[in-house]
């Protein structure tokens, strides 16, 4: 590999670093917003934790979709789910966005990147399906564990996704587990509790 090679792929990391920065609208269990590479990390976790259950998918594939899914957040940031419809031009962005940020790699490295990105948004494989049906599923996940504010809108979580989380029987079995955690979330008892627990 040559050194202009190697110069361009370091300049893409450091770029992307910036993802580390990007905080979602999800908070960790301890109260902290999470950031974008750290949902990008537990969605290849759980990638990891049901491969077993994913049949014939090309698992590197999936892997790197769920690494360079939200890329492109590393330059504008994240658009939470609730506040996406006001924002019909994010995919355009987003794209816009990792084009800036991988604009120092060698292009067949470039257009590599670009193409699996451009195959989620597609959901054009099963590999893609697979990794948006996850995607969902670990923001949901993240939320009904999360130490969460007060006005935490939980109701949210069980419309969002579906059509992603209902493709295949796996997908929905989780969904239905995880939905149980949100409605056990939604109840007087448990609002009251977390509400100690933030004072």
């Amino acid at each position: 590999m040559n050194l202009e090679k190697i110069n361009g792929r370091l300049e893409f990391l450091r770029e992307a670093e910036k993802l580390k920065s990007v905080l979602r609208s999800g908070f960790s269990s301890t109260g902290r917003a999470e950031s974008t590479a750290e949902h990008s990390w537990r969605l290849c976790l759980m990638v990891i934790a049901f491969a077993d259950e994913l049949g014939d998918l090309d698992l590197l594939k999936v892997m790197k979709i769920c690494v360079i899914h939200d890329l492109g957040e590393a330059i504008h940031g994240d658009i939470p789910a609730v506040e996406q419809v006001n924002f019909p031009d994010k995919s355009l962005q987003e794209r816009k966005d990792l084009l800036q940020l991988t604009s120092a790699l060698d292009a067949p490295m470039r257009q590599s990147i670009l193409d699996l990105w451009d195959e989620y948004e597609a959901v054009s494989s099963p590999e893609a399906q697979a990794v948006k049906a996850l995607d969902k599923l670990e923001t949901i996940l993240q939320h009904t564990q999360g130490l969460n504010p007060a006005d935490f809108d939980y109701e949210f979580n069980l419309g969002y996704g579906v059509k992603y989380t209902s493709v295949a029987p796996l997908f929905a079995a989780i969904r239905a587990r995880i939905d149980q955690d949100t409605r056990a979330r939604m109840t007087p008892e448990y609002r009251g509790d977390e509400q100690e627990t933030l004072s």
